[in-house]
């Protein structure tokens, strides 16, 4: 029957401390058959120890091999991967933004009062179209992404690795934010004026505005004007909620031992969660 472990240690240890006993004490005059024990005893003295010494090192985690430079980075650069392909696909499709609350485009916040006004006036279908025209240009304008992360993935030091590996939650994320936020900028802008005129968001939103400014601009009113800046806003906005899915899937990774779909997955963030 096999002893339980640590007993096992334990009782190691105390015939390792036995045997230096017996290999350092003075040679006295013993009978034979203690002769022939004491024999038998020092000459397991070396595997004892060594038994010992190896699961001593097992509890305490020193026979684990380390991970080195390269497995960190390579874990990292996948996780990363597995990450924006999964939250590109889950966005840059029909429905991507509208249909998830989590990352929905709502009628722009600095023009709240259209919205309640155009509301007001029964106008709600027009409100509606024109909300789901915001979320289908963010869809749109989202495919964009994937190359601008993985020159970023690419770009990624030794350093970046141990520094997003034990940073918790959303590290990776951020590092993507951090290194990509102005080229996503750069590069959506005018993919969502493109996508703008290919849903046709203006033709939602002028009958809008232009009867609110109507009414803004009037004697009777003491409403401002709007004028809201819808490229600029749909841009902000799908970055943002891009973001937003790739630290859902990022966290995904860390969290959900299932989630690591290769094998230096599990061995990278498997070491962390250890």
């Amino acid at each position: 029957m096999r002893l339980p472990f640590f007993f096992g240690i334990e009782f190691a240890l105390v015939m390792r401390n036995v045997c230096m006993f017996e290999k350092n004490r003075p040679m006295k005059k013993i009978f034979i058959p203690i002769g022939i024990c004491a024999t038998l005893l020092l000459s397991s003295c070396d595997v004892l120890e060594g038994v010992a010494g190896e699961l001593v090192g097992t509890e305490s985690g020193t026979t684990t091999p380390a991970l080195s430079n390269g497995e960190v980075i390579k874990g990292l650069k996948e996780a990363l991967s597995v990450g924006i392909t999964n939250s590109v696909d889950l966005t840059s499709v029909t429905d991507g933004f509208l249909k998830n609350s989590e990352i929905k485009l709502p009628f722009p916040e600095d023009a709240i009062k259209v919205r309640d006004k155009a509301l007001e006036w029964g106008l709600d279908g027009q409100v509606d179209k024109f909300v789901e025209t915001l979320n289908r240009a963010a869809e749109e304008s989202t495919k964009e992404a994937l190359p601008i992360f993985k020159e970023a993935i690419l770009g990624m030091s030794i350093s970046d690795g141990f520094s997003i590996l034990n940073g918790g939650d959303g590290a990776a994320t951020k590092f993507l934010s951090d290194n990509t936020t102005s080229q996503l900028t750069e590069a959506f802008s005018p993919k969502v004026k493109a996508a703008i005129e290919k849903v046709k968001l203006t033709e939602m939103w002028n009958p809008i505005i232009t009867k609110y400014n109507t009414f803004a601009n009037s004697p009777f009113s003491n409403a401002e004007p709007v004028e809201a800046d819808l490229e600029k806003y749909v841009t902000q906005k799908a970055i943002k909620g891009l973001f937003q899915m790739v630290e859902k899937e990022e966290n995904k990774i860390r969290l959900d031992p299932l989630a690591r779909v290769s094998d230096i997955l599990k061995k990278v963030f498997g070491s962390v969660t250890q």
